[in-house]
């Protein structure tokens, strides 16, 4: 089952139980590397670090759906996970989202993005000892 890192509203158990018929969490995390960004929605910039949950689910598509993946709103980035596995995270567009937040390069969000991934150390770290789904 796909794991995402998430930040913003789908932390809230209520808003996920929302959109989402099959998911847990499977626990608290920090992502470092990255920083929230509050604008219209959150988003996230180079640097620093930001806390969250892991969102296990299949639905991949719902949750594209909800962070407007097709519009160009947010693009769906892959991280590493201290344990070795991977996690997804969502990056929204910070102009569109009146956000203060800058990535460098040139291309599309998801060029600069990817690109900042690979070239930048960036990491999911679990903060909870045990993990529980709720």
């Amino acid at each position: 089952m796909p794991t995402f890192f998430v930040y913003g509203t789908l932390t809230d158990p209520d808003r996920v139980d929302t959109l989402l018929d099959d998911w847990s969490f499977a626990g608290d995390a920090r992502l470092d590397g990255l920083h929230r960004e509050t604008g219209r929605y959150p988003t996230l910039a180079p640097g620093g670090s930001v806390s969250g949950r892991l969102l296990r689910t299949d639905d991949v598509a719902t949750l594209d759906r909800y962070e407007g993946v097709a519009s160009g709103l947010y693009v769906r980035a892959e991280v590493p996970v201290s344990d070795g596995s991977r996690a997804f995270v969502y990056v929204g567009d910070a102009a569109e989202l009146g956000a203060d937040a800058e990535w460098s390069g040139t291309g599309s969000l998801r060029t600069r993005v990817t690109e900042y991934l690979d070239e930048n150390p960036v990491l999911v770290r679990r903060t909870d000892s045990n993990p529980t789904d709720d």
